[in-house]
């Protein structure tokens, strides 16, 4: 039995649907996290003591870095997961690009953006 080269169209278009579910939500959270930048998610100081805006803007300063931080996370993980949907249309998705080989099923079920195999990846590692 020869061992195969690529997903069929059935499991590309079930890793598709996963992926896509995916996509959604990062998107949600990024434009959530977004708007918590910009502070338009009416949870400020406005209304509050000179004294408690004094230290509310430390923290503010800290947590506007952090939530940065989690947007660009984000951003490169809908880009990751968008460059995977161009794979599927190419029929190139799930071919580790460093072995040639099918990455498992159940490792693209859990990261659908991979493009390398856990073995690949380990070994990339040392």
């Amino acid at each position: 039995m020869t061992e195969k080269t690529r997903y069929s169209d059935a499991e590309l278009a079930e890793f598709r649907a996963i992926i896509m579910e995916k996509l959604e939500l990062a998107q949600r959270d990024y434009e959530q996290l977004k708007l918590s930048i910009m502070n338009k998610d009416g949870n400020d100081t406005d209304d509050t003591s000179p004294t408690y805006k004094v230290l509310e803007e430390g923290a503010n300063t800290l947590s506007k870095e952090e939530t940065t931080r989690l947007a660009q996370r984000q951003l490169k993980f809908i880009q990751g997961l968008q460059a995977a949907l161009v794979r599927i249309e190419n029929k190139t998705y799930g071919i580790c690009r460093e072995t040639g080989k099918l990455i498992p099923p159940e490792r693209l079920r859990a990261v659908p953006h991979a493009t390398l195999s856990i073995e690949a990846k380990n070994e990339g590692k040392r």
